[in-house]
């Protein structure tokens, strides 16, 4: 066999192997040594087994990730959501905004969409944000006459935003990925994160209005609060979680903090959020401490894993052979597009964002000059298309976590039924991106043309 098609085994093996349930950390790691021990083989390497160049790769790729400053910054982030998860304000956010929105068609809904936009730019935990919005708004909506499905559809949608919307920790791994600027890639996810938002607001919106029995409008009982209630529920729930995330994206956005340096400042934002509301005792900052380091270690093992294999990958020539079969395919632009975000999306179904991510994308990276293809509308095609593989049976993780909390009456395939709308307005999105990609471009040439 020739160097490329033992690459070409070496990401077959790697696909079975997470699919017959391995842990996909260990299954790298393992498999980058095993194969870049016989690429590295030199002839007397029988006598001298542990001076093979995989031991150093492995070695230099560890301490290359540990002193990266992009990925400084995940750590904070994630410290940052669980602290504001922990805090127990997602009660007053929904209040507030469901007594603000209650005049509008399926206003139940659109309050449970603008508080999973909210809430999960805050915390960026799809899990987290789809199992406290299942326990908190989707009984509400259910109890208010909700049709099941569209109720359903609602919680898994909103809460995928958080992956899309900046500061987005998906968005600092591709950064670190490919080599891009983690400012310009917020400044480019900003306005296909909101036109996300607003496609889905529109269509449950529309939804009341052609079938009001969808979506029964609050009884006027419940729709006559007055102006000052309204305005102090807000002053006190939604407005200080909108301060301290456009203070962060604000602090990035216009150049006066790095991401490290913002998600500093948000942690300890969260912190005194958290404690202004009385919700900051040892237990929860405990939980939060550990949860942070349990999964900033996973980011970043999966980091050292993916960059051996994909060392020994590139080395062996499977790189080039992929790139070789995608060119000699004579696509254009759009065509390139839409094939790797074909393959995106099946690899959704069985693999984590983290593993298409690290692993994955990089394969199609080098290949985006060739088609002209601007990284950070490649990154941005990326983030939407991850949120489909949350909504997408047979693996939708974002129906399951619903599942896990909903009513026993309530069944799998009617989550999945209301989760497919959504993914289509996801399509839609990715489909004005391949046509008009200056809805990533616009905002990150405004800011950053001088």
């Amino acid at each position: 066999m020739t160097g490329a098609e033992i690459g070409l085994l070496m990401i077959c093996l790697f696909i079975l192997t997470i699919l017959l349930g391995f842990p996909i950390v260990f299954t790298l790691m393992g498999m980058g040594v095993f194969f870049g021990y016989y690429a590295y083989a030199t002839p007397d390497q029988i006598h001298h087994i542990f001076q093979n160049r995989i031991f150093d790769l492995l070695v230099q790729n560890t301490f290359s990730i540990l002193s990266n400053d992009t990925l400084t910054a995940v750590p904070l982030f994630l410290f940052m959501g669980y602290v504001v998860e922990r805090a127990n304000i997602l009660d007053r956010l929904f209040f507030s905004i469901q007594i603000a929105a209650r005049r509008i068609p399926g206003s139940l809904a659109v309050a449970t969409l603008i508080t999973c936009a909210l809430f999960a730019t805050a915390v960026g935990i799809v899990g987290a944000v789809v199992t406290l919005m299942g326990l908190l708004a989707f009984p509400a909506m259910l109890k208010a006459g909700y049709d099941t499905k569209l109720a359903a559809g609602v919680v898994c949608a909103g809460g995928c935003l958080g992956i899309m919307i900046p500061p987005s920790i998906l968005l600092i791994l591709y950064a670190a990925t490919a080599g891009e600027s983690v400012v310009k890639l917020y400044a480019g996810a900003f306005v296909p994160g909101f036109v996300l938002a607003g496609f889905y607001i529109l269509y449950v919106v529309g939804r009341a209005i052609l079938n009001p029995n969808l979506a029964p409008p609050l009884p006027e009982d419940e729709g006559k609060v007055p102006a000052m209630e309204v305005f102090i529920a807000l002053l006190t729930s939604f407005f200080p979680l909108a301060v301290l995330i456009m203070s962060v994206l604000g602090a990035i956005l216009m150049g006066l903090a790095t991401p490290t340096e913002a998600a500093a400042v948000g942690s300890f934002g969260g912190l005194v959020l958290a404690a202004a509301y009385r919700e900051l005792d040892f237990k929860r900052l405990k939980e939060a401490v550990y949860l942070t380091a349990r999964t900033s270690a996973m980011v970043t093992y999966l980091f050292v894993g993916s960059w051996t294999f994909a060392s020994v990958f590139a080395y062996l020539g499977g790189q080039g052979l992929v790139e070789e079969l995608i060119k000699s395919l004579h696509m254009n632009r759009v065509e390139f597009l839409m094939l790797t975000q074909f393959i995106i999306f099946l690899l959704g179904w069985p693999l984590e964002w983290t593993e298409i991510i690290i692993i994955f994308v990089p394969i199609f990276l080098p290949l985006l000059p060739f088609f002209h293809v601007d990284p950070i509308v490649f990154g941005i095609l990326v983030a939407l298309n991850i949120q489909t593989s949350f909504n997408t049976p047979p693996m939708a993780m974002a129906a399951y976590y619903l599942k896990g909390v909903s009513p026993p009456e309530v069944r799998l395939t009617q989550i999945f039924g209301g989760a497919l709308p959504f993914v289509f307005m996801v399509f839609i999105t990715m489909a004005l991106l391949y046509i008009y990609p200056e809805i990533a471009l616009w905002l990150p040439r405004e800011l950053y043309s001088r």
